[in-house]
This record gives C-alpha cells, sequence and structure tokens, in this order.
C-alpha cells in the first residue's frame, strides 16, 4: 500500500516567525496516517529540522542545483539541502520551468544528483491553460514524463506530482474526471517504462488549489495518493483539514 503523502509547499514565503506553524502542526498530527511534508524556504530548513527531529513532520527544498559543488553562485547543491535537514526536494515546478526556463533535461539532471544525495524527489508537471484547451494535456505530460525522470528512479524514491498550470493559486480546478484521466494515465506510462512493481509503488499528488472545501472529493480519485499544496499550507489553520480528509481515505 502506497502511504499518503500531504505536502506543503511554501515558495518564497515564511520567516523566523512562521517556524511556529510547523510547530503547531506537528503537535497537531502526532498520530497521522499519511506522510506529511512541508518545504519551506531554504533560509528556514535547519531551523525547521530542528523543530521536526521526532515529530510526523518531514521536510523538503524547493529546488537544488544539478552539480554537486562548484562556481555557482546562490545554488544550493542537493547534499547542502540533505545537511541542513531536508528528506525531499521538490523539482520541475511550473514556476521553475517559467520563471527560469527550465527544461525536461534540467529537471531530470537535479532529479539524478538528488538522488545520487539520498533525497527524495518529487517531480512536477503539468499543461498550460492553451494546452489543455487544445487538447494536448496527455500528449503535454507524456513529455514530461520522459524528459524530467530519469532512470535512475524507484517506487521509494519518486513522487510525481500533477499541477496544471492554469489551476495553481487561480481557484480554478480540473474536473474530478480530468485529473482521474491525468493520474491514470501517468500510472499506465510508469509502468511501461519502469514496470508493474514500481509503478504501483510511486506516489502521485494533485496540486493546483487544493483546500478544506475541495480536498475529499479529489482524495478519493483512483491514483491520487495525496497533494502537493501552495498557499493552504502555509499555515497550521488552513493545511490541517486537508491533512484531516487525507487521513480519512
Amino acid at each position: 500500500m502506497r502511504r499518503k503523502l500531504a505536502a506543503g509547499n511554501w515558495k518564497m514565503n515564511g520567516t523566523s516567525a512562521d517556524l511556529a506553524q510547523i510547530e503547531t502542526l506537528a503537535r497537531a498530527h502526532v498520530g497521522a496516517i499519511s506522510e506529511i511534508l512541508i518545504a519551506p524556504p531554504a533560509t528556514l530548513l535547519h531551523r525547521a529540522s530542528e523543530i521536526t527531529k521526532t515529530g510526523p513532520v518531514t521536510l523538503g527544498a524547493q529546488d537544488c542545483h544539478a552539480s554537486g559543488s562548484g562556481a555557482h553562485t546562490g545554488d544550493i547543491s542537493a547534499a547542502m539541502l540533505l545537511d541542513a535537514g531536508a528528506s525531499y526536494v521538490i523539482l520541475g515546478h511550473s514556476e521553475r520551468r517559467g520563471d527560469h526556463a527550465e527544461q525536461d533535461s534540467d529537471v531530470s539532471a537535479k532529479a539524478s544528483a538528488a538522488l545520487g544525495a539520498g533525497l527524495r524527489v518529487i517531480i512536477c508537471m503539468g499543461e498550460a491553460l492553451q494546452e489543455r484547451e487544445a487538447g494536448n494535456t496527455l500528449d503535454i505530460i507524456a513529455g514530461q514524463l520522459a524528459g524530467s525522470v530519469p532512470d535512475d528512479v524507484s517506487g521509494e524514491n519518486l513522487v510525481i506530482a500533477y499541477e496544471p498550470i492554469w489551476a495553481i493559486g487561480t481557484g480554478k480546478v480540473p474536473s474530478l474526471a480530468q485529473i482521474g484521466e491525468v493520474h491514470d494515465f501517468i500510472r499506465a506510462r510508469l509502468e511501461q517504462r519502469f514496470g508493474a512493481q514500481t509503478a504501483r509503488a510511486v506516489r502521485l499528488l494533485y496540486g493546483g488549489s487544493v483546500k478544506a472545501a475541495n480536498a475529499e472529493q479529489i482524495f478519493a480519485i483512483p491514483n491520487v495518493d495525496g497533494a502537493l499544496v501552495g498557499g493552504a499550507s502555509l499555515t497550521a489553520d488552513d493545511f490541517t483539514p486537508i491533512i484531516n480528509a487525507l487521513d480519512a481515505i
């Protein structure tokens, strides 16, 4: 059985004062059935790790460099993130692809570096609105799966997050049937490439305007193993109902 995963991506939000939210979250979910992950900004990772040492919350980072070290001013290697307390790293988020022109090959190289350092990877993919409206969603996802996921993954160290770009932070959510179609497609493609055993172990998350009001319906869709949550993960009060909805499935 795949353990459900509720992952919170804080993006470029959070200072020292917000560490209290992680502490509150950890206290509220001591007996959580689902795995709980927070990806704060890198500036908070080490201090957050002191809070989460013995609790139910694990930590992730929001990006890493493809090189292990070197002359890359401002970048952070996977080994540095592991040293700071991260267990996971989010890669290929549409904001990274858009703001920093990251290509599938860049995401794949970063994923290989992260896996080599001992991190688990959450690889994001999703279509733009014009691609959805043109009926090209599955072609886009197929290309991102092929190009962004390296060969050296396993069911234990790979998580895929489907995040339609047009749903991130907009309040718009695909229909349940649309979410299900993409998740079923991803599972089938993983099986074709890596075999049934690995494909069955990979967790597939949905992301894009997930909130307490729609979480239960989304989590009831087959092949949805949790969520990658943005704004609603910034406070324990907003994230807790989502975690509870996932625990209830």
